[in-house]
């Protein structure tokens, strides 16, 4: 309509996006790190970082590898979607998402088939259980967290006490010379509630006593299945803490993916823009060089009565451009550039 001016907006890199991205990564990249530095302090206590082949040794899971892997990672992404999101880098925005998701997709794999094959599941489960229980002496923080699974979940062993036998210092055969034999990690009994300080014997020689007096002293059920147990009773929880994590997850890679689409559009833009500047300046039609010329003035040579163009139509970025030439029928125009006013 007439008297009105129509406004085109530009694509730009949405400030709000950016920054929220740069803030939810920030926090990942701190946390990790700090993970990490547990990790490699852990690793340092235990004489790891000056003999690395103790890494070797140890013949069930070292929990401190959860804390150097997990922080690794955290650290990584968080690095990757703060430096991209800041520096506006389509690179590391797309390593961030591409990685976030591969994880996604391993988180869901491995949730779908532990559904479809619980009973493959438990069988590992055990196992890993019972080769823990074999290094139970061998590291400090691997006892630690038996014994926290143990008081935890109020069970024994995978099965039961008596998967206490694959251990060296508390199986039941004749030989076994330690005080421990035949007996279980204080982690096992039954707590006191007058009790302030554990009774760290109180697993002493109970497996030499029959089953039913042994339930006096010591939880007589295996671990696997209170962790089944406590997963069903708490299953809403553990979905929720799960679903949060997805979710935390699939915002992070539409929030990098629409970064990387902002970029994308405004680097398509500025390129376009380029282009039609250089075709408009460098190269203009005779149309747009005769619609500059006034009648009263004469600077266009083989075109008298033509006024030389305007100052700005001949200046571009890098100042005036050499004098361009037009072919109209059999005359020659050439503008001559150095008489602008």
């Amino acid at each position: 309509m007439p008297g009105k001016h129509q406004h085109f907006q530009e694509p730009e890199v949405g400030c709000c996006g950016k920054y929220f991205l740069f803030g939810f990564n920030i926090v990942f990249w701190v946390l990790g790190a700090l993970f990490l530095a547990i990790g490699l302090w852990a690793w340092g206590e235990k004489g790891v970082l000056s003999n690395i082949s103790a890494l070797t040794d140890l013949g069930g899971l070292d929990p401190v590898w959860l804390f150097v892997v997990v922080g690794g990672v955290m650290s990584v992404l968080g690095f990757a979607g703060c430096i991209g999101a800041l520096r506006e880098n389509t690179f590391l925005l797309k390593f961030f998402s591409v990685f976030l998701g591969l994880i996604f997709f391993l988180e869901l794999a491995t949730g779908i088939l532990a559904f479809v094959f619980k009973d493959w599941i438990r069988d590992q489960l055990n196992l890993f259980i019972n080769n823990n229980v074999k290094a139970y002496r061998d590291d400090i923080d691997l006892q630690n967290l038996i014994d926290f699974a143990q008081e935890y979940w109020s069970c024994c062993g995978a099965r039961g006490p008596n998967d206490w036998n694959l251990n060296i210092y508390f199986n039941c055969t004749d030989l076994n010379p330690s005080r421990e034999r035949c007996g279980v990690p204080f982690s096992c009994c039954v707590r006191d509630p007058a009790e302030d300080v554990p009774n760290t014997q109180c697993g002493y020689d109970v497996r030499l006593k029959l089953e039913l007096e042994q339930q006096g002293f010591i939880h007589t059920k295996g671990c696997v299945g209170q962790f089944e147990k406590w997963l069903q009773d708490n299953l809403i929880v553990v979905a929720g803490v799960f679903v949060g994590i997805a979710l935390l997850q699939i915002f992070g890679i539409c929030l990098a993916q629409n970064l990387v689409s902002d970029i994308k559009a405004v680097k398509a833009n500025w390129s376009k823009w380029n282009d039609d500047f250089e075709n408009h300046w460098l190269t203009p039609t005779v149309s747009e060089v005769l619609s500059t010329v006034g009648p009263q003035q004469n600077s266009v040579i083989g075109a008298p009565g033509l006024a030389p163009p305007s100052r700005h139509a001949f200046f571009g970025l890098g100042g005036l451009y050499p004098e361009p030439t037009f072919k109209i029928g059999r005359f020659h125009i050439s503008v001559q550039t150095h008489s602008f006013s």
